[in-house]
């Protein structure tokens, strides 16, 4: 019986990140400013609706995993060079709620910092973005793929997206400081 609910469920998960996933974006068109996702309060959303500027978006597959928490903390690090780049804000979004992504942040930046983390609970954002996948097998279910978007307002100007979720190559702070 076990295994039966077992596969049951990886089977709803792919379904449901097929659902969720619209096609993928490319450069050039623009993000989803309507969908709500959360930063301060589980019962507090927002959009990007108002969204101005040069931005970068930074999804990853799960806070306090390995890969990601090597991560961030160079988008930290490197957040003045961001903004002399002409950088308004940095956001980093993840599958994951709200309670989680706010202890992350404290545990990354216990002194705080200016980052935006995000949190895109039912992978609605992430999954008009069409950059969600099937994670089920190590961390329970549709998250986002290792991304980062640069945007001017809501249009797409530069797109990357690791080819291995777990691998950090061209999403690292130091390979997209130099695009801008």
């Amino acid at each position: 019986m076990a295994s039966y609910v077992a596969s049951v469920t990886q089977a709803a998960h792919q379904a449901i990140t097929s659902l969720l996933s619209a096609a993928q974006v490319k450069p050039g068109e623009t993000i989803s400013t309507a969908v709500p996702v959360k930063e301060k309060a589980a019962n507090e959303t927002f959009t990007f609706e108002n969204i101005s500027g040069k931005n970068v978006f930074v999804g990853i597959p799960g806070a306090f995993t390995g890969t990601c928490s090597a991560q961030i903390p160079a988008y930290i690090k490197n957040y003045e060079n961001f903004k002399e780049k002409g950088v308004k804000d940095i956001y980093v979004v993840a599958v994951n709620d709200v309670f989680t992504m706010k202890a992350w942040k404290e545990h990354l930046a216990p002194g705080g910092t200016p980052i935006h983390f995000i949190a895109d609970d039912k992978g609605a954002f992430v999954g008009s973005l069409g950059l969600l996948f099937d994670a089920s097998v190590l961390l329970g279910g549709p998250r986002s793929k290792r991304f980062v978007i640069v945007t001017e307002g809501n249009e797409i100007t530069h797109l990357a997206i690791e080819p291995v979720p777990s691998e950090l190559t061209i999403t690292a702070a130091e390979k997209i400081l130099p695009l801008l």
